[in-house]
């Protein structure tokens, strides 16, 4: 089992920057991927960044590409998803998840494990 704590969202003008969290805990060597997905109200969730836990290689969505970047902490195991330049349409609830496969980072139902969600709110 693997347990993920989000942290971080909040509410920020366009342009600002929030850093997001991932606690993990448990069997995390048993995942190939760390990874953020969002969701926003009425849209399919997507696919935002995703590590490889092996390596610390790191892939991007195009819409954040240059934008946002993660990183990872091996001392206290958390995972962080820096977002710079932030625009209105980056609003949504943002999740962390463990798993994936092989060249298949960037799709969800591929993730074992999933946080809470944390929410992100980017005014204009």
């Amino acid at each position: 089992q693997v347990q993920l704590v989000e942290s971080g969202g909040g509410l920020v003008q366009a342009g600002g920057s929030l850093r997001l969290s991932c606690a993990a805990s448990g069997r995390t060597f048993s995942s190939r991927f760390m990874a953020w997905f969002r969701q926003a109200p009425g849209k399919e969730r997507e696919f935002v960044a995703a590590m490889r836990w092996s390596d610390d290689a790191t892939y991007y969505a195009d819409s954040v590409n240059g934008r946002f970047s993660m990183s990872r902490e091996y001392a206290k195991n958390t995972v962080y998803l820096q977002m710079n330049s932030l625009k209105p349409e980056d609003t949504a609830v943002y999740y962390c998840a463990a798993g994936g496969a092989v060249l298949r980072w960037s799709i969800g139902r591929l993730y074992d494990y999933w946080g809470q969600g944390t929410q992100v709110t980017v005014s204009s």
